[in-house]
């Protein structure tokens, strides 16, 4: 047995690296195309100040999914698991072929919302898994679960605004899931799509390095939300709802509270806009590497706490976790919310 989780633990090792190499490689041979037809350049909302070239986000889904090819042709994938796993592999190619799109020249709201729940549904009809109780009726789940999916992948793309934020964020969920997978009994396909995703975010963590020479783009962002939203699900279906819900917390706050206060000021929710916590936070003196500092710190201790909630699965523990974990999180929001508290670098 121990020989066998060694063997594991290697192959996601190697996932990992295979993919960082993977990704950075692509951006290397992308970057010049992405410099001359996918330029971001700075407005009134934006977060940097000069013409930056977006996109990153090809080479990290493509070193993904490149790694699912490769990897479950070569290992395998169990039948029960199979279509699982090709609903979420083409679902996100989609997604990546819209944001590509988007980043280029954007598509009407409507249209993005039609195909993201289009995608959405497909990964989520796929799974067969259960989360809420079963008096709720499956139909009534799955509607929940379909909206709370285009709601993950939309929030995602909302806190894709600052260099880092999102491998601040997503390596410490996606490598949680990775080492936590295991003590949760998660499917072992689904663990090794966290560690190719953890690895093609850290590829791309250089070039979006503070002050960033790449950014991801929705062709990033969009896909990144729907394959981690797969993945908490297949955490939550093991009964560990508590853990899938502490690890995205912080990105599930920010967006969710800044949503309703853009509803209650009756603005156009589906635009561009600079008032989440942690464009607050530069506006208000945090420089940007503090704030990604801070969003990972806090990532860290979400996946411990998240990791308690596995060893000691009593009721108890699992409220105090969420409890300790929603504390946190306001804290830091607070944190950002307040003036005056960095100078900027």
């Amino acid at each position: 047995m121990e020989i066998i989780i060694l063997a594991m633990f290697l192959v996601l090792v190697a996932v990992l690296i295979g993919t960082a190499l993977l990704s950075a490689f692509l951006i290397a041979v992308l970057k010049p195309v992405l410099v001359r037809y996918a330029l971001a350049r700075p407005n009134a909302r934006s977060s940097h100040k000069v013409p930056t070239p977006q996109g990153g986000g090809i080479a990290v889904v493509g070193a993904v999914l490149t790694a699912m090819a490769v990897g479950f042709a070569l290992i395998g994938v169990p039948d029960k698991f199979l279509q699982s796993i090709l609903a979420a592999a083409c679902a996100s190619l989609v997604l990546a072929i819209v944001g590509a799109i988007d980043d280029i020249r954007p598509l009407p709201a409507g249209l993005r919302l039609v195909l993201q729940i289009a995608a959405v549904a497909a990964v989520v009809l796929t799974t067969g898994i259960r989360v809420l109780p079963e008096w709720v009726p499956p139909v009534v789940e799955q509607v929940v679960l379909i909206l709370g999916g285009v709601w993950f992948v939309n929030l995602v793309n909302f806190m894709d605004g600052l260099d880092w934020i999102t491998v601040a964020e997503m390596v410490p969920v996606v490598g949680a899931i990775a080492i936590l997978g295991f003590g949760a009994r998660m499917p072992l396909p689904v663990i090794f799509v966290a560690s190719a995703l953890c690895g093609a975010l850290l590829g791309f963590a250089p070039f979006n390095k503070p002050v960033a020479r790449l950014f991801l783009g929705d062709v990033g962002s969009l896909p990144i939300g729907l394959l981690v939203g797969w993945m908490l699900l297949h955490l939550a279906g093991t009964g560990a709802v508590a853990a899938a819900i502490l690890l995205p917390l912080y990105y599930l706050m920010d967006a969710t509270i800044t949503l309703l206060r853009r509803l209650a000021r009756r603005e156009k929710v589906w635009e561009a806009h600079r008032s989440h916590f942690y464009q607050q936070a530069t506006n208000n003196g945090f420089s940007v590497m503090s704030v990604s500092a801070h969003v990972f710190g806090l990532n860290l201790v979400l996946a411990g706490l998240a990791a308690m909630t596995l060893v000691w699965p009593s009721g108890a523990v699992q409220i105090a976790a969420l409890a300790l974990g929603t504390v946190l999180v306001g804290l830091v929001l607070r944190r950002f919310s307040q003036p005056g508290l960095e100078v900027s670098r």
